[in-house]
């Protein structure tokens, strides 16, 4: 099962943890400190770029009878509504850019380019996942609802169709998303689900009757005669900004390192243990400045879960200090490329799709679910950070994890071995059977001779 005791699984003594706290906090505190002109300015050049290129893809639409301009004016148009999600609606929704005092770029007033409303989303996202960050049965997020992503979660036939869900799941992410956060935000507010005249509901439908009409009547109509490929080029341009974002998201939240955790964990948790369940629970991916940015520099899921509020393009020096305490501490820092981070997650979607008597690992030592108990019988993980008597240096988690994997190796290694000797066995038994029965069988030939003479 997930974590039960964050301590005791990343082998940290109580001291140490609230040394880390303090750590982070200092982290904090010096960006905070150090915000000002030039931060500003990159968010402002970004809601330029974004809505320059919008600009640029809707004048170039008129065109887009003519495969070339319609080629030209999706491409644009996707990826202006890839910045206007991933570094603009995401990351003012968060609240980054609050410190401005700028009206307009305020977490309280931005509606971002998508179906679901902001304020939905804000608290769904905000407050649920990012408080109950994997959580099992508090954070709504693993899994969104319709895919099992932990051995936590009992198994359910429905799950035989998580594959296709999944494909279905990034095509209408945007949608998924919005209905998943229509869901949280009926539950906070204690709102019947079968009252269709609600308020949730009400939002909810009059934001998607305004971004369907925008997206879908009024800019293909605005462009004439080329209404039906402009109709096309919007319908291309959402698509591919919904695989990006879903890649994004999945790629921080579900690879292999990205770790759950129980009730129980979080009931008695200290400010400082909330950081390191940020730390464990998520994961980054390797990108440059141009696929980071693309991603609302989401690249740094770390660094994002542990400030989240803080301005986005600060997370790369960040990341510099985050990696330092990881090592520090003997912390793991999950990261990867793309390609790997997605096919971890994706390997998980169609593993976890079966029954667990398919499964060869247990719910508490599998690559997407473990628990402090895969420690048990490797390391004493009750004396946390251990020094190495040869170098002096802490001995913790990310030891911890490499000495089982070293075990598990040893142990499929032995199996292996045993498995050669018993096949082996096996040959030479059935060799001496063989043996036998054509030495029994000559005897037979040569007493039929004997009589016959």
């Amino acid at each position: 099962m997930a974590i039960t005791d964050i301590k005791q699984f990343a082998h940290l003594t109580e001291a140490d943890i609230e040394s880390l706290g303090r750590e982070l906090d200092a982290i904090r505190r010096d960006v905070e400190e150090s915000r000002g002109a030039a931060d500003a300015r990159y968010i402002r050049r970004t809601i330029r770029l974004q809505r320059s290129l919008e600009v640029a893809a809707r004048l170039t639409l008129f065109a887009s009878k003519y495969r070339p301009a319609w080629i030209a004016g999706t491409a644009m148009l996707a990826v202006s509504k890839m910045i206007e999600n991933m570094e603009l609606g995401h990351n003012v929704s968060h609240g980054q850019w609050d410190w401005m005092n700028d009206p307009e770029i305020h977490s309280t007033s931005w509606e971002w380019d998508q179906v679901g409303p902001s304020r939905q989303w804000k608290r769904a996202h905000n407050y649920s996942h990012h408080t109950y960050t994997n959580i099992v049965g508090m954070d709504d997020d693993i899994g969104f609802g319709i895919l099992r992503m932990t051995r936590d979660e009992e198994w359910k036939p429905i799950n035989l169709i998580q594959p296709l869900a999944n494909v279905l799941l990034a095509a209408t992410f945007e949608w998924g998303i919005a209905l998943h956060d229509l869901d949280k935000q009926k539950e906070l507010e204690g709102v019947d689900p079968k009252q269709l005249l609600s308020a949730p509901n009400k939002a909810f439908f009059g934001k998607v009757a305004r971004q369907v009409t925008r997206d879908f009547v009024i800019h293909p109509a605005v462009t004439g005669p080329a209404w039906k490929s402009t109709l096309t080029a919007n319908a291309t341009a959402n698509l591919a900004r919904n695989l990006w974002a879903y890649a994004v998201i999945f790629c921080g939240h579900f690879p292999d390192g990205a770790e759950k955790f129980t009730v129980e964990q979080f009931e008695d948790e200290t400010h400082a243990e909330w950081y390191l369940r940020q730390m464990l629970g998520s994961a980054n991916f390797e990108a440059g400045p141009v696929m980071a940015f693309m991603s609302g520099n989401l690249s740094y899921q770390i660094e994002h879960h542990l400030f989240p509020d803080l301005p986005s393009n600060r997370y790369a020096e960040i990341s510099v200090r985050v990696r330092a305490l990881c090592d520090k501490y003997d912390l793991p820092y999950t990261t990867g490329s793309l390609a790997k981070q997605y096919l971890l997650a994706f390997r998980t979607i169609h593993k976890l799709a079966l029954p667990d008597r398919f499964l060869k690992r247990t719910a508490d030592d599998a690559p997407e679910t473990s628990s402090e108990r895969r420690f048990h019988g490797l390391t004493d993980t009750m004396t946390a950070m251990r020094i190495d008597p040869a170098t002096g240096e802490h001995r913790g988690l990310r030891s911890a994890m490499n000495e089982a994997k070293l075990a598990l190796n040893l142990k499929k290694a032995e199996a292996k071995a045993s498995l050669k000797v018993h096949k082996a066995e096996a040959k030479a038994a059935l060799k001496v059977k063989k043996l036998e029965a054509r030495a029994a069988l000559d005897e037979q030939k040569a007493k039929g001779i004997r009589r016959r003479r």
